[in-house]
């Protein structure tokens, strides 16, 4: 029989439990800091642009005086732009992942497309500005329009969509093809009827953290040149136009102290929205959630 001992056992798991204790305070700590930074971050623009949050805020174009400044031109060219990003980004992006999970063959050269795609994620937005500056703007002559923007912006959000869909097709059952193609559905069937719809809360949550970026990035624009104050609305896709963040970068860099006030009213309306877009695609997820 073999002899056990239990001193040195003890001292193990005391050891373990110094350990693990050490680094639940080292995460509760980071934690916390994470929360204080934004708690900060948060009261500090709140505390700065409620005063100038008004119906006049919401219905005035941009102006050289804080006090007649609004951010009607921005709000309505972030509508515009996202009804463009939103289709084109989550159609392409999720018929990728279908075609790379479903059909695609186990290749190298496959493997070689996932991992490239995997590695745009985390190439800069400049980039992306570059490359739509390079096709859509040029190329294409689509000018600093709606399109263009839209069409950039759909390329910098759309290897994130691609591999959280991918995640998520993956994380479906393969005992539920195979219970579909049993009952004798065709394979787009079974993708349409089974894989997607359990698939879909993973591809939302992707979705919603890829739009909430698009909506927030400065560095496309300004690299394909969108105006920061214009004095009209857009009618349609080929028109100038310009968006929150741009808007919001121009009073930043402003002198006049008044202007970062009205900025922080800027971000507070921005949030706001991405709140409200989050929130509809939330409750669509947990809809699916429930049902499948």
């Amino acid at each position: 029989m073999r002899y056990i001992d239990h001193a040195a056992v003890v001292k193990r798991m005391n050891s373990r439990m110094i350990v693990n204790k050490l680094f639940k305070t080292i995460f509760f700590l980071a934690t916390l800091f994470a929360l204080l930074a934004l708690g900060i971050l948060f009261y500090r623009i709140i505390s700065q642009g409620v005063g100038y949050l008004s119906l006049d805020f919401l219905l005035n174009f941009g102006s050289r005086f804080p006090e007649k400044a609004g951010i009607k031109a921005a709000l309505v060219g972030s509508l515009w732009m996202m009804a463009v990003v939103a289709p084109v980004s989550l159609i392409l992006g999720v018929g990728s992942a279908i075609y790379l999970e479903e059909y695609a063959k186990k290749s190298k050269l496959n493997d070689f497309i996932r991992m490239n795609i995997a590695n745009l994620a985390g190439v800069p937005s400049v980039v992306f500005g570059l490359l739509g500056l390079t096709i859509f703007v040029r190329a294409l002559a689509l000018g600093n329009s709606i399109l263009a923007a839209g069409f950039t912006m759909s390329l910098l959000i759309l290897p994130v969509i691609i591999v959280a869909s991918q995640e998520s097709i993956r994380a479906v059952p393969n005992e539920l093809r195979e219970a579909s193609y049993g009952m004798g559905a065709t394979k787009w069937q079974t993708i349409a009827k089974v894989v997607l719809p359990s698939a879909i809360p993973g591809i939302l949550t992707g979705g919603i953290l890829a739009l909430s970026r698009a909506i927030g990035e400065t560095a496309p624009l300004v690299v394909i040149g969108i105006p920061v104050i214009i004095q009209f609305l857009p009618n349609n896709l080929l028109s100038q136009f310009t968006a929150m963040p741009m808007q919001i970068f121009d009073w930043a860099k402003r002198p006049q102290e008044e202007f970062q006030y009205v900025a922080s009213a800027g971000i507070i309306v921005l949030m706001i929205f991405l709140l409200l877009m989050n929130s509809i695609a939330v409750i669509i997820r947990n809809k699916f959630q429930k049902r499948y």
